[in-house]
């Protein structure tokens, strides 16, 4: 889905058939200005969306920008009315989004050095995959495959309905993409590797038993290791040599930042020159 079309329908969603509190309360010809600050340390994400909810904008920390509470993301202008009525979209796009960029930084700061890289899933928000991916690699992390049409990873469910790995990588090998195999045993292990799989995914292995079958690997495929591991234990399999580590938790499990909207509205209205906060 693009993401113009998903702004409008979040946009549909909370406005309805209108926003009746700021077209009660605010004049029709008030014009203001807001900032989105944050309120701890976030590595920005989704700021690529606020063009298509303002039209005077201007952003001042890009996606992957680290910032520090208190910082501003980006400062608009315009009708009061607008800028209200849009403010809680705006904000559940951007706490959603740079909470998955921040804790994806936090993942590929911890394999720092290793060689390792860090991949998201597609455990994602149905619908916002784009965006939460988008997300992801602002902060830092490798994007895996979009879907199921751009890399065939055979799982464990695949190699059985297949009838085991040897024909479920013969009938890959019809592919013009990007084969990887998930193993479940040594046998398999060694069945894949007979069978030239040039990349493995090793799930649910403990830090000790994936150095071992990384060992058994000895180079001949890349490996990706997946299944629980969380940032206290990513180091520990980065440094057992994965070439790769798959973590859902970055999309499936980002809490959402804190970031707010300070609106200020012109001098020349006393009653408001002391800015308004929308807390909803």
């Amino acid at each position: 889905m693009h993401p113009a079309e998903i702004v409008e329908r979040a946009l549909t969603e909370d406005i309805g058939s209108g926003d009746v509190t700021t077209e009660l309360c605010v004049p029709a010809d008030r014009r203001a200005s807001g900032r989105f600050l944050v309120r701890e340390p976030v590595v920005v994400a989704g700021v690529e969306l606020l063009p298509l909810l303002y039209d005077d904008l201007q952003i001042t920390a890009p996606s992957g920008t680290c910032l520090s509470a208190g910082q501003e993301i980006a400062n608009v202008r315009g009708s009061a009315r607008t800028l209200l009525t849009r403010e809680r979209v705006a904000l559940n796009f951007l706490q959603r989004l740079c909470g998955i960029a921040t804790l994806a930084r936090q993942y590929t700061d911890a394999v720092a050095g290793t060689g390792c890289r860090i991949l998201d899933t597609r455990k994602t928000t149905p619908g916002l995959r784009q965006l939460e991916k988008m997300a992801a690699h602002a902060g830092g992390v490798t994007n895996h495959r979009m879907g199921l049409y751009d890399a065939v990873l055979i799982k464990n469910n695949h190699i059985t309905a297949a009838g085991g790995v040897r024909a479920a990588l013969e009938a890959a090998k019809e592919s013009n993409l990007p084969v990887e195999i998930e193993v479940r045993s040594r046998p398999e292990l060694h069945e894949a590797l007979d069978c030239g799989a040039t990349h493995l995914l090793l799930d649910n292995l403990s830090p000790a038993e994936a150095k071992e079958w990384i060992g058994i690997i000895g180079g001949r495929a890349t490996v990706e290791l997946s299944g629980g591991i969380t940032l206290e234990t990513v180091r520990a399999y980065a440094e057992a040599g994965a070439d790769f580590i798959s973590v859902g938790a970055i999309t499936h499990s980002a809490r959402a930042v804190d970031i707010h909207f300070e609106l200020d509205t012109p001098p020349a209205c006393p009653a408001q020159a002391g800015g308004m906060r929308n807390v909803d």
